[in-house]
C-alpha cells in the first residue's frame, strides 16, 4: 500500500468523480484509476461502485475511508515532525550537567546557545558524575558536562572545555579575608563542611592526610546550596571549584600550596551518531570563549549585590 494510492482514493471519495479527482491530484485519470484498483486488490475488496456517470463508496469503501484518512494524517504529521527536527525547530536535547558545575560560567554559554538556536528545547538534568556517565551510556542523556578525577572509560569521548581552580569559601569576618590566597596548611583545625558530591573530595582528603592536616568535620551534605548557606551562617569553611559559589556575601580565596585544579569537559559516547540538535550543541560549546574574562552571569550577580 502506497501513500499516493491512499491520496487518490480519498480524492475520489470526496469528489465522487474520477475525472475531478484526477484533476485535483494532478495526474491523468487512467493513472488514478489504476492506483485505486491496485489499492482495492491489496485491501481485498471494491471501494467504489461506478454506475454510468455516478460513483459511490461501497460499504467496504465507507469502512476503509476513516482508517485510510488516519494513515495519511499520521504520515503527514510524521513528515512535518521530521522536517521540524531537521530544521532544529522544537528539537529536543537532554543535557546532563554535573551537580558541582557552577552556573555562573555555564549559564553564559546556555544563553548564547539559546539565542543562536531558539528552536532547540534543552532539558537540563543535574546528577553526580558517576550517575551522569551511566546515563550517557544507556542513552537517557545526549551529552554531559562534567569533571572527573578518574578516567571515564573507553566508551566516553572527552573534550576539555576549561580548567577550574579550587578556592576556599568562608563567611564574612573570617581570618582568611586578610589573605590573598590560602595555603592548604592554614585549613588545619577549621570546622569543615564536606560536599559529598564533589568528585575531588577523595583527592583533597588525600592531600590533607599527606600533609598532616586535620580539620573538624562539622557537616556533610549533597546539597551545594545548603553547604554555601551554612558557610554564610558561620558554621564552617569549605573547598570548592571557583565558579561554584553563587550566594551573595560568600567570600573566597584561591587554595594554594598545593593548588587543586580540575578540568571541566564535554562528554559524549564515542562512535554514537549525533542528532542535528546534539551536533549543533557540540559545535557551539566547542567554540564558546570559556576563558575570556569573567562569566557574564557572574558579572550581573556582582552588580546586583
Amino acid at each position: 500500500m502506497e501513500l499516493y494510492q491512499i491520496r487518490y482514493f480519498l480524492a475520489v471519495a470526496e469528489t465522487l468523480n474520477f475525472t475531478r479527482a484526477a484533476e485535483r491530484s494532478n495526474v491523468t485519470q487512467p493513472a488514478l484509476t489504476r492506483a485505486v484498483q491496485r489499492l482495492e486488490e491489496e485491501l481485498g475488496g471494491l471501494l467504489f461502485r461506478r454506475e454510468r456517470n455516478l460513483t459511490h463508496l461501497t460499504d467496504f469503501g465507507q469502512l476503509m475511508q476513516p482508517r485510510l484518512e488516519r494513515i495519511l494524517s499520521e504520515a503527514d504529521a510524521a513528515k512535518t515532525t521530521a522536517r521540524s527536527f531537521l530544521r532544529l525547530d522544537r528539537a529536543r536535547l537532554n543535557l546532563g550537567v554535573m551537580c558541582t558545575v557552577g552556573p555562573l560560567r555555564f549559564i553564559g554559554f546556555l544563553a548564547a546557545f539559546q539565542a543562536e538556536h531558539p528552536g532547540i528545547e534543552v532539558t537540563l538534568h543535574e546528577q553526580p558524575a558517576p550517575e551522569l556517565a551511566e546515563s550517557l551510556v544507556v542513552g537517557t542523556r545526549d551529552v554531559a558536562v562534567l569533571a572527573s578525577a578518574e578516567p571515564l572509560g573507553e566508551r566516553c569521548d572527552v573534550r576539555p572545555l576549561y580548567d577550574e581552580p579550587f578556592v576556599v569559601a568562608f563567611p564574612h569576618g573570617h581570618r582568611f579575608a586578610d589573605l590573598r590566597a590560602v595555603p592548604m596548611t592554614e585549613l588545619a583545625g577549621e570546622r569543615y563542611l564536606s560536599r559529598l558530591n564533589c568528585e575531588y573530595d577523595a583527592h583533597i582528603g588525600a592531600l590533607f592526610q599527606e600533609r598532616g592536616i586535620e580539620v573538624e568535620e562539622a557537616y556533610r551534605s549533597t546539597r551545594e546550596d545548603w553547604v554555601q548557606t551554612m558557610i554564610l551562617a558561620g558554621m564552617g569553611i569549605c573547598c570548592m571549584p571557583s565558579h561554584l559559589p553563587v550566594l551573595p556575601g560568600l567570600q573566597t580565596r584561591p587554595l594554594v600550596d598545593p593548588p587543586v585544579l580540575r578540568q571541566v569537559a564535554l562528554v559524549t559516547i564515542a562512535g554514537r551518531r549525533f542528532s542535528p540538535a546534539v551536533a549543533a550543541f557540540v559545535r557551539e560549546i566547542a567554540r564558546h570563549p570559556w576563558t575570556d574574562g569573567e562569566p557574564p552571569a557572574a558579572e550581573l550577580l556582582r552588580r546586583a549585590v
